[in-house]
């Protein structure tokens, strides 16, 4: 394993693979690692010649100042998890003004309405700047594909809506959530709490796999109901929104239609910490 810096060094690190014409693979990372990302990392390492893992907590994608200071930074322990990996992997460390040429300011998109849907219409310019960020790694990384945790469902459809619109020549690969025994998905704002409240936030996990199971019988309306209650009876964890959606557009499902596949996406915060999972329901 090797790090690097600079873009600079980076790339004359990829060149030979480039010239030959080997696959490189590409783990995009806010830091604060876990067996998530490992699994991405481990994917990637399968199916690609060398992998590019990038640790970049990224500002233009956060609308809020107090979450960008909040966000863990555990950079030795990324470094050690990622020694573990077997396979040839090179860190990539940019920071802020390198990566953006000191222009740290975020492109507008049209995500043809993706970006408009739950994390957009709670999170203004969120997707944005996770647009902008990623067409700089692609074109400094050249990756030929790139792997992204489904946890962030939303954000794997704008990556490929992305790629579409630059016309980048990677294949993105969704990878499944990795989640604890208790259920809760495996996140790194999960390091911002303490026992107790990732004890509570496995409701989060309980509540979508009621729905799972409950979706055959029950209207979208008695689904969305049905998660309200849960969480208005908790004193814990608040709901910022529930909502089942088409899978191909992400907009809002009010009924079922046949031949549509769904899924249900949770937004919650516990403790100041704002957590979102989602779960395939047909």
């Amino acid at each position: 394993m090797k790090i690097h810096n600079s873009i600079e060094s980076l790339q004359k690190e990829l060149l030979p693979f480039l010239k030959d014409c080997k696959s490189i693979g590409f783990v995009p990372t806010m830091g604060a690692l876990h067996k998530g990302h490992v699994s991405l990392v481990e994917q990637a390492c399968k199916e690609n010649e060398c992998v590019v893992v990038s640790i970049f907590v990224n500002p233009t994608q956060f609308n809020n100042a107090k979450d960008l200071e909040k966000y863990p930074r555990t950079i030795e322990g990324d470094i050690a998890l990622l020694k573990n990996v077997k396979g040839n992997i090179f860190v990539f460390l940019p920071n802020a003004s390198d990566l953006y040429q000191d222009q740290i300011i975020s492109k507008k998109y049209d995500f043809s309405g993706i970006e408009n849907e739950m994390e957009g219409k709670h999170r203004q310019g969120h997707f944005d700047g996770v647009g902008t960020v990623l067409n700089i790694f692609f074109r400094t990384v050249k990756p030929n594909k790139a792997y992204f945790g489904e946890k962030d469902f939303q954000q794997l459809q704008i990556v490929k809506k992305l790629v579409e619109i630059e016309n980048l020549p990677v294949k993105i690969i969704g990878c499944p959530i990795v989640r604890e025994a208790s259920g809760l998905a495996m996140s790194s704002r999960n390091k911002r709490l303490d026992i107790e409240a990732l004890n509570e936030a496995t409701l989060i996990y309980k509540t979508l796999s009621e729905v799972k199971v409950k979706f055959q019988k029950l209207s979208i309306s008695e689904l969305n109901l049905l998660v309200k209650n849960k969480f208005n009876n908790n004193d814990v964890l608040s709901l910022e929104y529930f909502e089942i959606a088409d899978v191909s557009t992400l907009k809002t499902a009010l009924d079922k239609k046949k031949n549509t596949k769904y899924r249900a996406f949770i937004a919650s915060f516990i403790d100041g910490v704002r957590l979102i999972d989602n779960m395939a329901l047909n």
